[in-house]
């Protein structure tokens, strides 16, 4: 180690006496002056050469220096320097001030501090020599390079401080794992303290690395991951071409084997035994066994498979994709009186094999499997799943309709008996004998109503009643022809006063209840009672329908205006089944298209009844009825409440207009016709409406109607309240009298015969009459002059 350092100060030394010579020598040498020529407009003066005084290219220094003294770099001068202080130097640029010195009289230049070439590799400086007393250049500005020479003093330093990588196990030798990179911040190009040389400081035999590129490779052949999965391996890069001296860095690299399928599947036992009872449902898991394999992932997939044995066919095996065992279920129900014990043979076999790795054996294993079933006590078993039964619907009650049949699997062959579910027979139609199963009618039945009968029939151990099977039973009833055919709908039927012979009234069709097995064929005849008839005939159209036509040249509704036309309808099957129907024919008006226009009042009843426009237009008639009403009401109720006589002089006091002749003295006082027409319950203070009443009445709240009360009873209301209300108008004398009274004085007052008289009648007996009748007294009783 020390004959390592002595040689790096030497070459350190020797580096610098070598770079300093030239630097000395550029320093004193001058550089021939140049003319420069200064030519005037004016005066036209002669062109002179000037030469330049100093001139350099760039100096060198070296990094991470450590004397006590500052580092000297070099000198500037010019030959206009003559050593009298009269010049000052001046440096600019890149740490001039800070990391640059110069001696403004000398020119000397050091470095200030210690430098790093991986932080800044060259610095541009400016310098310039100027005249102290005048401040004027005396050389042009000139620019000069300091350069930083590198020294090893950096290690090399890996991209990654921990790598990992993976190779498949069962690799051959020479197989590139992954590759490590180690960079070097020192001058590549300034001799080999950037070299970088890669070796395996932890890893081997296992690992090797390439020494130049950092590819880190296999060294041992067939590594299997079942025995190791994981490697830890330590990288070194080392500078100066790995020699003596150079600094170094390590990394870390894991590796992991990864897996190959080169394992087949086994089977840790030859054979396997499980137990099943008898009565297992199908699918259920009987047991689980498990071939194992040291591979992972897809490589350690298995596949089960039952490839011989006695109960291939009994039992099933799958695959537990989570697990990779083969689960083992029952296919078929087992019966422990057919067969006892069941020997299979399983495979398991990888799923996806390897190619490469063939020649390691065969990647499927076998095993055998035993099963051995269970007896229990199971229920009896039907010899069907379902019946289906068929009766007529004719059957006599107590018939036998069918049978079920069940027995006891087992091997005691225990009793059975039978029963019906009532929850499914509600009506208690049907029962069943216990002993044989024999299904028998208790109730007629009917396919009109019920054309099906869905029951359930239980069977259950006579010595254990816990064991009981359940069988549906579905019994069909076959239709019997016991319904009569019958018109499909009520026709209203007509004819014209005009109707040709021939001409179609009327189609009709018919309907059975009953559903015969060729489909329906009805027939249509008259009744043998009448087989003639002179006004209409009957037309079989042979599709179970007929036409009623006319027979003869018009017909009257005055003498005839309705015809009953019976007619014979039966059907084809076996009972055959007739019936007769009565077709109602009303004789009407019609226009020359034969659109019926009016017949008798039974007949347009039945026939047209109210169009949906004249409902409306009633319906109009009675809201308009109602909004007259409740006008009037209104206007009534708002109008003043005056008398309409002012005075007792007022001539309408004296109009009086009698529509009927008068009743007499006691017919003057009111004007009621109740009184009128029942003289003995006229009231005596009832008052007078022809004239204002003295006293005020105040008024009367009328009673609220109520909301549904019809407009009839709204009137009368209103009519009984204006009548009791003696300040309501009318104030006049307007009476009708529907009753003449009784105790009149007075003989007839009709001049109906007065112009059969020979003479003037004599009226003056009017004045014997009372003041009542002063008024005619005086207009028939005086002198003729009087009269003119």
């Amino acid at each position: 180690m020390t004959c390592s350092c002595l040689f790096l100060f030497i070459w350190t030394c020797m580096l610098h006496v070598i770079e300093l010579i030239p630097l000395q020598e550029r320093m004193n040498r001058y550089l021939q002056k140049e003319k420069t020529l200064d030519l005037s407009e004016d005066h036209g003066k002669m062109l002179r050469r000037t030469k330049r005084g100093w001139m350099w290219n760039q100096f060198f220094l070296l990094e991470e220096y450590t004397g006590t003294d500052t580092q000297y770099v070099g000198k500037l001068h010019t030959d206009q320097d003559k050593g009298d202080g009269n010049l000052k130097y001046i440096l600019t640029g890149d740490g001039a001030g800070s990391l640059f010195i110069i001696d403004e009289n000398t020119g000397d230049i050091h470095a200030a501090k210690k430098l790093d070439r991986e932080e800044k590799s060259l610095y541009v400086l400016r310098a310039k020599a100027i005249d102290r007393k005048t401040g004027r250049q005396v050389e042009p500005e000139s620019e000069f390079i300091i350069k930083i020479h590198d020294i090893n003093d950096n290690e090399p330093k890996f991209t990654k401080d921990l790598y990992t990588a993976s190779v498949p196990e069962m690799s051959g030798v020479g197989t590139s794992v992954i590759q490590v990179m180690a960079t070097d911040a020192d001058d590549a190009n300034y001799g080999n303290s950037a070299k970088i040389v890669y070796s395996i400081l932890q890893g081997q035999p296992y690992f090797s690395v390439d020494p130049e590129s950092g590819i880190i490779k296999t060294a041992l052949p067939d590594m299997s991951r079942e025995n190791r999965e994981q490697y830890q391996v330590v990288i070194q890069a080392k500078d100066m071409g790995g020699q003596m001296g150079g600094l170094s860095g390590t990394t870390t690299v894991n590796i992991t084997l990864t897996d190959v399928n080169n394992n087949p599947p086994r089977f840790p036992q030859s054979t396997y035994q499980f137990n099943s009872p008898e009565s297992v449902p199908l699918g259920t898991p009987l047991g689980r066994i498990k071939a194992n394999d040291p591979d992972v992932g897809e490589n350690a997939e298995v596949e089960y498979s039952l490839v011989e044995g006695d109960g291939a066919d009994m039992f099933d095996i799958i695959t537990d994709k989570d697990t990779q065992e083969g689960i083992i279920t029952v296919k078929k129900q087992l019966d422990f009186e057919k067969k006892m014990i069941y020997t299979l043979r399983v495979e398991a076999s990888n799923i996806h094999p390897d190619p490469r790795f063939q020649h390691l054996g065969p990647f499927k294993d076998t095993a055998g499997i035993k099963i051995s079933v269970e007896d229990v006590d199971e229920p009896p078993f039907f010899s069907k799943p379902f019946y289906l039964i068929e009766v007529d619907e004719d059957v006599k009650e107590g018939s036998i309709i069918g049978q079920v049949v069940a027995y006891d699997p087992d091997a005691i062959k225990n009793l059975v008996k039978y029963s019906v579910d009532r929850h499914t027979d509600m009506d208690r139609i049907f029962n069943i004998h216990s002993a044989n199963g024999s299904v028998f009618t208790l109730k007629p039945l009917d396919r009109e109503t019920y054309p099906w009968h869905n029951i359930t029939i239980t069977a259950t151990e006579i010595n254990n009643p816990k064991q009981s099977s359940h069988i549906p039973v579905f019994i069909r009833i076959l239709d019997i022809n016991d319904h009569a055919p019958e018109f499909a709908k009520y026709y209203e039927t007509f004819v014209c006063e005009n109707a040709k012979p021939g001409q179609l009234i009327q189609t009709i069709s018919v309907m059975d209840k009953d559903d015969p097995p060729r489909g329906h064929k009805f027939f249509f005849e008259p009744v043998p009672e009448f087989p003639l008839n002179p006004n209409f005939t009957i037309v079989d159209n042979k599709d179970n329908t007929a036409g009623i036509l006319t027979t003869k040249d018009g017909y009257s509704r005055h003498k005839m205006n309705i015809y009953l036309l019976p007619i014979l309808i039966f059907d084809n099957d076996y009972p055959i089944q007739s019936s007769t129907g009565t077709l109602t024919i009303h004789v009407c008006a019609c226009d020359s298209q034969g659109n019926m226009q009016s017949c008798n009042a039974e007949a347009l009843i039945l026939s047209a009844g109210l169009s949906t426009g004249a409902l409306i237009a009633i319906l109009l008639c009675i809201l308009i009825l109602f909004i007259l009403v409740v006008l009037f009401t209104a206007l009534k109720r708002q109008k003043k409440k005056e008398p309409l006589i002012i005075s007792k002089d007022d001539v309408r006091d004296n109009i009086v207009t009698y529509n009927d002749e008068g009743g007499g003295e006691e017919d003057t006082q009111a004007f009621d016709i109740g009184t009128l027409r029942n003289p003995e319950a006229r009231e005596d203070n009832k008052l007078r409406r022809d004239v204002m009443p003295e006293t005020i009445f105040q008024i009367r709240r009328t009673a609220p109607l109520w909301e549904n009360i019809d407009v009839q009873d709204f009137i009368h209301r209103r009519l009984k309240e204006n009548d009791s209300d003696p300040s309501a108008p009318p104030y006049d004398s307007l009476a009708t009298y529907a009753y003449e009274g009784n105790d009149s004085i007075a003989d007839s007052l009709s001049s109906l015969e007065s112009l059969n008289a020979d003479g003037n009648q004599n009226y003056d007996y009017l004045s014997d009459w009372g003041p009542r009748f002063k008024k005619l007294a005086d207009m028939y009783g005086g002198d003729d002059s009087d009269r003119d």
